[in-house]
């Protein structure tokens, strides 16, 4: 059904004689700044006229050079280069997708009027909002692109369609939140780093209209087709135990119901933020998002308003309680004893310490339970940090691109980079709140661990100077050039971590360290599809069912 709106004044302008159309059957002419096609529907005693945009609104081709067939009554013109197919009297995209700008014509006088009249902003703004709701649904990347390009042009807030997104799409995601909001609010960040750095101007344009696009296309994707995961409706009176009970017992509709009866209570993300920290941090789980997925949704409500505090923290809830416990693993077990045997206090000793990356799991976090007697928990931060960023820089990435892994050694850029995205986000939080400092530096400690075996320590990146880090890698993460929106996420939010932890002055070594880890990863190709190890994996795992 068409949408097209009737423009509340009309425009007439007269554009090419009568005869002169129907003796070439169709023609262009150039009305003030619009390129406008006319075309004659031969079929018709009247010989009806069309007038629409020249410009296809696929990739811009010419549509005079189409073809027109007979639709459903009217006329159909079809463009020759990639077969779009558009109702020349609704301007109806055939096949779903981008509508074509139609207008209305009067033959009057001898001569062939155009009215070029707009509809009002705010529908086209709604318009606009429909085709990029269908687009999502499609995750049709390209036209994503050109809706939110159109409501930039329209003088919208193009934040809106984000914002939609997210209240549209947070119960379509089955396990709660995914790299997809996350990234949502790294790529907010790097939008106004881009208005900052880059104010006004087509470039500016372009890469505003990046950041967007990226954020929107990875929710698309998230959840491409899903059906809805509906979430319960109940509210309870809200109690910090009572919903921290829930999570650890795993136990969805009493965590939501806890969380409805805050928000009906009037609390907001901020009165709530040491629950939540408390559940992130309540295991070592689900290779540290938990915590990491809190940050990015406190960014998000910060931006973008109340509108979207429900829709994510039900998600992120749900993504709390249904978290794998991975201190409950034989190789993090050691993890518990060591968080009883935390010190009462830490130490006041504010000078440089350093860890051991290479000892074992255990012996790593008694050395860690030994030093935080003695030192800040800043300090310590600084040292498990440094150790965090020795893997990144020293990934070997052979265990990334061969094919002959065992269970559990498929390891890549992704394992090594939460050490990084992790340790900034329990920074953030520890300064919100410092009781939670013992959890953060052990799990700190367990991604130096778990990673240790995977480092060439042997490698020497070269060093890599802050200006360079920060324009270059910018750059880099706005052109990624990266397919899977799994990889593209990574590499953007840990050049942000990265930079925000640098940005802190860190002592030279550990600078040093952090800047050449983040920029090998930032320009070391990824393996994005392990297809030898995912069947050498499927075949030794079958042999071993018989």
């Amino acid at each position: 059904m068409s949408t097209q709106r009737t423009p509340a004044a009309a425009q007439w302008m007269r554009a090419i004689d009568v005869a002169e159309l129907r003796a070439r059957g169709r023609g262009v002419v150039r009305l003030g700044s619009r390129q406008i096609a006319l075309i004659v529907d031969a079929r018709e005693a009247t010989q009806r006229v069309y007038a629409c945009n020249n410009r296809c609104p696929h990739e811009g081709y010419p549509l005079v050079e189409g073809h027109t067939s007979p639709q459903d009554g009217g006329c159909r013109l079809t463009c020759n280069y990639h077969n779009w197919a558009f109702d020349l009297a609704s301007g109806d995209n055939v096949y779903g997708g981008d509508r074509l700008r139609v207008y209305p014509v009067e033959l009057r006088d001898g001569a062939v009027w155009v009215d070029l009249a707009e509809p009002p902003a705010a529908e086209r703004i709604a318009a606009a909002h429909d085709a990029l709701r269908e687009a999502r649904a499609e995750h049709d990347y390209a036209r994503i692109a050109r809706e939110l390009a159109r409501l930039e042009r329209l003088g919208a807030d193009p934040r809106d369609a984000l914002r939609a997104a997210i209240v549209e799409s947070h119960d379509r995601l089955e396990d709660g939140m995914t790299h997809a909001y996350a990234a949502s609010a790294a790529w907010l960040r790097v939008r106004g780093d881009v208005e900052r750095l880059t104010p006004g101007g087509d470039d500016a344009s372009e890469l505003r209209l990046i950041c967007l696009q990226e954020a929107i296309g990875h929710i698309a994707w998230d959840t491409l087709r899903a059906p809805r995961y509906p979430y319960t409706d109940t509210c309870a009176a809200y109690d910090r135990a009572t919903f921290a009970g829930a999570i650890e017992a795993q136990d969805e509709d009493a965590a939501i119901g806890q969380l409805h009866g805050a928000l009906a209570a009037g609390l907001h993300v901020d009165d709530l933020d040491d629950a939540l920290a408390g559940a992130a941090l309540a295991h070592y789980a689900d290779f540290g998002h938990s915590l990491i997925y809190l940050q990015h949704v406190r960014y998000l409500i910060a931006e973008l308003g109340e509108q979207v505090e429900a829709p994510l923290l039900r998600p992120l809830v749900r993504s709390f309680v249904r978290a794998t416990r991975e201190d409950l693993l034989p190789d993090f077990r050691a993890y518990a004893p060591a968080l009883a045997s935390w010190p009462a206090a830490f130490g006041r000793a504010a000078g440089p310490v350093t860890v051991d990356g290479g000892l074992p799991t255990r012996a790593l976090l008694e050395q860690v339970v030994a030093l935080a007697a003695r030192c800040t928990p800043q300090a310590l931060y600084v040292a498990l940090l440094h150790a965090n960023a020795v893997n990144l820089a020293c990934f070997d990435t052979r265990f990334e691109q061969h094919a002959a892994s065992k269970p559990g050694e498929d390891i890549g850029w992704l394992d090594v980079t939460h050490g990084i995205t992790f340790a900034h986000a329990a920074r953030e939080q520890c300064g919100r709140t410092p009781a939670l400092w013992p959890q953060a530096l052990l799990q700190m400690a367990l991604f130096v661990a778990r990673n240790r075996d995977y480092v060439d320590t042997t490698l020497a990146p070269p060093p890599v100077d802050a200006q360079r880090f920060a324009r270059d890698g910018l750059a880099r993460v706005l052109d990624h050039g990266v397919g899977l929106y799994i990889h593209s996420a990574h590499l953007l939010k840990t050049w942000l971590a990265a930079r925000d932890e640098l940005a802190l002055g860190l002592p030279d070594a550990v600078a040093a360290t952090l800047r050449a880890g983040a920029w090998r990863y930032l320009v070391t190709p990824v393996k994005q599809k392990h297809t030898r190890r995912a069947a050498r994996l499927a075949l030794a795992f079958v042999a071993r069912e018989d």
